[in-house]
């Protein structure tokens, strides 16, 4: 891949890997210190009021993660209120568990934009004509990156933050479970302009769990099998239902009291730190491994509130995949090589097509050069002319 870079490339690829040395840098001196211990903060003489802003929760979040109603009084011992050492001890681990490091944003930031350096400019060596198309964009850097995404910011960063976390911790700081709103709007606001930037890059990228994911269906094996597809309509109502679902859970609308979330049972994130919570979780995390060997990214697909979150904000992606409908002759061989709907629906033009991951399987693959990464304007539309639509006529 090197060897055919042109010198302008070899310029963007210094300068890619300079900048993410300098965001791991910058992440690292502005690293926040470590976590209160356990042991100092577990007392069950304490009230809830006293435990709470050690724990970087207010009053209600603390409650609620003892499993009291959230008007539970704050000015008594814990011990009062009928809680036990054991389960004060599970609350705080747990809270504990969520404490972010900040080097850990620069991480994600280093590692989508060598994505999007990768997508964008690298892929392609300058002056390659189409003959050549097959040695595009070769697999292994995006495999570098998402083990990459899996060793530091999973297993050696740990669980937070991360993408899903940052949606359900916005609508809890309405509720009133944390101290303040305004950092989980700037977590989730973090998170959402790096879709913003490229699409989903977050996600196809730099996210721990859905690059685990990645690189179980990426595996040569059971090939026949991953032609199989869920269709996008089904994941995605999936997908939506549980995030609603969530929402008047939640906020008491449904059930007898506010703060329950569905996604604490089925957060694969506590994988990264080795701490299965319940049965529930534990089950979260080993189906959507075991499918990741079959059906790309299924916890993305049916069940991650981000996932849902981004796929409405790629729809103003400043830099993603675009089909050249004048070009295009609706070959199918990029809907082949996607494994999910999202080529399909960008050659049709569908408003709101499936879920893209930049994942990059399309873009060596159209003999007639008709698809590309790059920058896109807001007001171009994937909107197929007549000789498109003829071409599909032939699919």
């Amino acid at each position: 891949m090197f060897g055919d870079l042109s010198g302008r490339q070899w310029l963007w690829l210094g300068s890619a890997v300079l900048a993410a040395a300098l965001l791991l840098v910058v992440g690292g001196l502005r690293q926040e210190g470590a976590d209160v211990p356990l042991a100092e903060v577990a007392n069950l003489e304490m009230s809830i009021g006293q435990l709470a802003p050690q724990l970087n929760v207010t009053g209600k979040g603390l409650a609620r993660e003892l499993g009291l109603p959230l008007d539970a009084a704050k000015g008594v011992s814990v011990k009062t209120l009928g809680i036990t050492q054991e389960e004060l001890d599970h609350a705080s681990e747990h809270l504990l568990s969520h404490r972010e490091t900040t080097l850990k944003y620069y991480v994600f930031a280093a590692l989508a934009l060598l994505g999007l350096i990768y997508l964008v400019r690298l892929g392609r060596p300058d002056g390659s004509p189409i003959t050549q198309r097959k040695s595009w964009y070769p697999r292994w850097p995006h495999i570098a990156v998402l083990t990459s995404a899996v060793a530091v910011c999973g297993f050696a960063l740990g669980k937070s933050p991360n993408p899903m976390e940052s949606v359900v911790k916005v609508f809890k700081s309405f509720l009133g479970l944390y101290p303040s709103v305004s950092s989980k709007v700037w977590a989730f606001a973090f998170f959402a302009a790096l879709v913003l930037i490229g699409n989903k890059l977050i996600c196809g990228w730099a996210c721990p769990f859905g690059a685990m994911q990645e690189l179980i269906y990426h595996l040569p094996i059971l090939r026949k099998l991953k032609k199989r597809r869920v269709p996008f309509v089904v994941s995605n109502t999936i997908r939506a239902v549980l995030f609603v679902a969530t929402l008047l859970l939640l906020f008491g609308v449904v059930g007898r009291q506010k703060g329950f979330v569905i996604y604490h049972y089925m957060n694969p994130f506590n994988l990264f730190e080795f701490h299965v919570e319940s049965v529930w979780v534990g089950a979260t995390i080993a189906v959507a491994l075991a499918v990741s060997f079959i059906f790309y990214r299924p916890f993305c697909q049916f069940v991650c509130p981000f996932g849902l979150v981004s796929w409405l904000l790629e729809r103003v992606s400043i830099f993603r995949v675009k089909v050249d409908h004048d070009l295009c002759t609706g070959c199918g061989a990029c809907m082949r090589a996607c494994p999910l709907d999202a080529a399909k629906d960008r050659v049709i033009g569908k408003l709101f097509p499936a879920d893209c991951f930049s994942c990059g399987r399309c873009l060596n693959v159209c003999p007639a050069d008709a698809i590309q990464y790059g920058l896109v304007a807001i007001k171009s539309a994937n909107r197929p002319n007549e000789d498109a639509e003829d071409g599909r006529d032939r699919l």
